[in-house]
């Protein structure tokens, strides 16, 4: 986690809650509760909006607060929430002061949610949209319960007394301090990347860029096949080789960054889960393959827990990839991946120019 500073959260649970991918495509299999653990009981990450939402390190927290300013000023947050805040001020309180008493809740122990109906907030009800920002401006955090429900409290009651009592550094300090940690995530990035991976406000957060070289905090240089400059981390290290394979979520910081995947890679990548059906290219839930420091090949996935099985729905090879090498490779990984989300193996389909040779090692 200090390598990576983040993990995004996503809902959609086609293989496994997304936040606990990173981890198993670097590490291997592990117990999941123990990132809910960490980050839910014994409250060493919390959870924050920064690429979207997402659990970092508590200590992270002095260094986000410029960003629950611009959102208090509604700049960087839905205009819903700003609209909401200005509209119902003592309503907002109202649901601040019963987090305070009763926290941790859930929107719907609320006393009074006000249950609203519209097209663009659907169901969601004013007390969860009071919620939602109260945490995007700080007063709140949350803790992940059950079905990977939203369960309110006090941000003082997730952070520590020693971390919210740092002093908090100025906007442009901040951002120097995110840009950096992002080149150390990355090693080697363009600006855009560096800016991606806390989601940074673009024009404000380049413009520290050459400050930062001049200081020594980033050096600049050039990538190979790469137009824009590139900007590196002191403390980086070029690997002798990189001989491992994995499978990767669609929201790691490896293929999040879709410009930064295709640069890399020569890899084009979307995800496609609110693409209609009928004009998918490869599928809803389709997680890349690293092997030997390419991405070579991508799987539509989905967990089919009433069968305990890993449903490769599609297969995909990369051109001028050996097929059979990559399905050797692929079979391993997609049985280690089935074990580490309770599936006892594979149900392999004919759908993809890889499927007849992983079918073949099946």
């Amino acid at each position: 986690m200090r390598r990576l500073q983040l993990l995004q959260l996503d809902s959609v649970p086609a293989v496994i809650r997304t936040q606990y991918m990173p981890l198993f495509s670097r590490l291997g299999a592990y117990r999941p509760e123990l990132l809910d653990k960490v980050a839910y009981t014994d409250d060493r990450w919390f959870e924050a909006w920064t690429h979207e939402a997402s659990l970092l390190p508590v200590e992270t927290e002095p260094l986000l607060r410029w960003n629950k300013a611009r959102a208090r000023n509604g700049q960087g947050t839905w205009k819903g929430l700003v609209a909401l805040a200005r509209r119902e001020p003592k309503y907002v309180q109202a649901v601040r002061d019963e987090v305070a008493d009763r926290g941790p809740l859930l929107a719907s122990e609320l006393s009074d949610p006000r249950p609203r109906k519209g097209e663009w907030w659907g169901s969601r009800s004013l007390g969860q949209q009071a919620l939602d920002w109260l945490f995007r401006i700080g007063e709140v955090g949350i803790r992940r319960v059950g079905n990977f429900e939203k369960r309110f409290d006090l941000l003082e009651r997730i952070v520590p007394a020693e971390i919210r009592n740092k002093p908090t550094p100025t906007e442009t300090e901040a951002l120097k301090t995110l840009m950096v940690r992002s080149a150390a995530a990355h090693g080697v990035g363009s600006a855009d990347c560096l800016v991606d991976y806390f989601r940074l406000p673009k024009r404000d957060a380049k413009a520290l860029l050459p400050e930062l070289v001049e200081d020594g905090r980033l050096i600049k240089t050039e990538v190979e096949g790469w137009r824009k400059p590139a900007y590196r981390h002191p403390d980086a290290k070029l690997p002798r080789a990189a001989k491992r394979s994995t499978l990767v979520s669609p929201f790691d910081p490896v293929v999040w960054c879709r410009d930064r995947a295709h640069a890399l890679f020569d890899f084009h990548y979307r995800i496609e889960i609110y693409t209609p059906e009928a004009k998918r290219k490869f599928g809803y839930y389709v997680l890349p393959m690293l092997h030997q420091g390419r991405l070579v090949a991508r799987f539509d996935l989905k967990t089919l827990r009433d069968e305990r099985v890993l449903h490769v729905k599609g297969s995909f090879v990369e051109d001028g990839e050996d097929a059979a090498e990559v399905a050797e490779a692929a079979h391993v990984e997609l049985s280690r991946l089935a074990g580490f989300v309770g599936a006892d193996g594979l149900k392999i389909e004919r759908r993809g120019n890889l499927a007849r040779a992983l079918l073949r090692v099946d």
